[in-house]
């Protein structure tokens, strides 16, 4: 049996990395719990005071496939390269002719441009692979291949 796995980004601000990739992934932000119409709500029953409500936020895949992304504010900020990243594959794999991959890749980076996401270093092209490094808003890298 497998198992299940929750991916866990340390930020400065869960709600706009949450809301990035929820749009990045088609994902969609976590509801409350049951009895809550908001997060608010929730979270001032708890009594957690206002300047703790972003303290932590999650995505969750609709459909139930994908793990469940949970941000977590930490006081320091990113200082070197992810040990881990994640690849968004939205070109089709190497069934689809590389020059219609580079082309959905492409459509893909300017996409995930307007949402605060940067292009690290550019397209890469080797050995019939094509794919762009980019940046999430607080620099966390990810590629789009």
């Amino acid at each position: 049996m497998s198992t299940s796995i929750q991916l866990v980004y340390d930020t400065a601000d869960p709600d706009r990395e949450a809301r990035f990739w929820a749009e990045a992934l088609g994902y969609r932000l976590q509801s409350p719990p049951d009895g809550f119409d908001t997060w608010a709500a929730f979270l001032q029953h708890q009594g957690i005071p206002k300047e703790r409500w972003n303290d932590a936020s999650a995505v969750v895949d609709p459909d139930g496939k994908g793990p469940r992304i949970f941000f977590q504010r930490v006081p320091e900020g990113k200082t070197a390269k992810n040990r881990m990243h994640m690849d968004l594959n939205v070109s089709g794999g190497r069934s689809t002719a590389l020059e219609e991959r580079k082309r959905r890749v492409d459509l893909e980076v300017a996409r995930l441009r307007t949402l605060g996401a940067t292009d690290a270093r550019g397209a890469m092209e080797r050995e019939g692979e094509y794919w762009v490094r980019m940046n999430d808003p607080e620099g966390n890298e990810f590629c789009v291949q």
